[in-house]
């Protein structure tokens, strides 16, 4: 339930494959083995919410002020959980294709000429960088077009509808849970919500009901599936190109991303997935 619904035409994948391509990072680092059979590296996947409510989502949680002072503490308490990982490298929800302008405005916060603004890739990202002495933010995000509007037609043109609006109210009654959730709890309990196993399965279960709207004429909910899933392939192969043998990264991300990535680091034998539970689990 948490994607971001671009509108390009389909035929702008090749046009996209062009752009996104040369788009991975380019600075050459140690490549981890990808026969190996034991864990290279450590990947945390930590699932967020938008903190500065930037409406992208197709359903999109309102989040309340985090500069204000009581968030800054929670916040404060989060990245003082986080930073238990020992991360060695932070890749962000951020275009990369803008990697520059990441690398300026960390830089930036980092020497004190600029306060971080309400977004969870400056507010969680930058600050648990600054606070595990990095000195740099990877940049592994691409868009695709999310093709939702082709599904409600097909719903519409087979007498769907009704099955379609029931699962998109799932998804908002969930958005609704977690908006009231956060008015009572802290950050640090939101973001222990959000990246539960519950709530991913929630999410995971939203995403494969799609699959039910489309025939051979017309696969749509298999089309918009096969989008979303190679956003997040796309988004797993420029992680894997900052990955260096014996690197511990924590992957900064909204929440509705966590199914995908964690399955394809969970299936790979050369990665080790960790979780903030692990964090939070008290010291034996």
């Amino acid at each position: 339930m948490r994607f971001r619904e671009n509108r390009l035409p389909f035929y702008s994948a090749v046009l996209l494959l062009l752009v996104v391509i040369p788009a991975f990072p380019q600075n050459k680092l140690n490549s981890i083995d990808a026969s190996a059979a034991t864990p290279q590296a450590e990947v945390l996947v930590l699932g967020s919410y938008h903190m500065d409510n930037p409406g992208r989502d197709l359903h999109n949680t309102k989040a309340d002020n985090v500069l204000a002072p009581k968030r800054q503490s929670e916040i404060d308490e989060l990245t003082a959980v986080l930073a238990r990982f020992r991360p060695t490298k932070i890749a962000v929800e951020w275009d990369a294709g803008e990697q520059e302008r990441l690398d300026r405005v960390f830089g930036e916060y980092e020497t004190g000429q600029r306060p971080l603004t309400r977004d969870e890739r400056q507010q969680v990202g930058m600050r648990l960088a600054k606070l595990a002495g990095l000195k740099k933010i990877y940049a592994i995000d691409t868009m695709w077009d999310f093709p939702y509007g082709s599904l409600i037609n097909w719903a519409k043109a087979n007498g769907r509808s009704a099955e379609l609006e029931a699962i998109d109210r799932m998804g908002a009654e969930q958005t609704r849970a977690d908006e009231e959730f956060l008015l009572s709890h802290t950050v640090l309990e939101m973001f222990r919500r959000l990246n539960s196993a519950e709530w991913v399965a929630s999410n995971a279960a939203f995403y494969a009901r799609m699959g039910h709207f489309g025939d051979d004429n017309d696969p749509a909910g298999a089309r918009l599936l096969t989008r979303w899933y190679e956003r997040n392939t796309f988004i797993l192969t420029s992680l894997l190109g900052v990955i260096e043998p014996g690197d511990r990264v924590l992957v900064l991300y909204g929440a509705g991303h966590q199914t995908l990535l964690r399955r394809f680091i969970a299936d790979d034998p050369t990665l080790k997935l960790r979780t903030l539970d692990e964090l939070l689990a008290p010291a034996k």
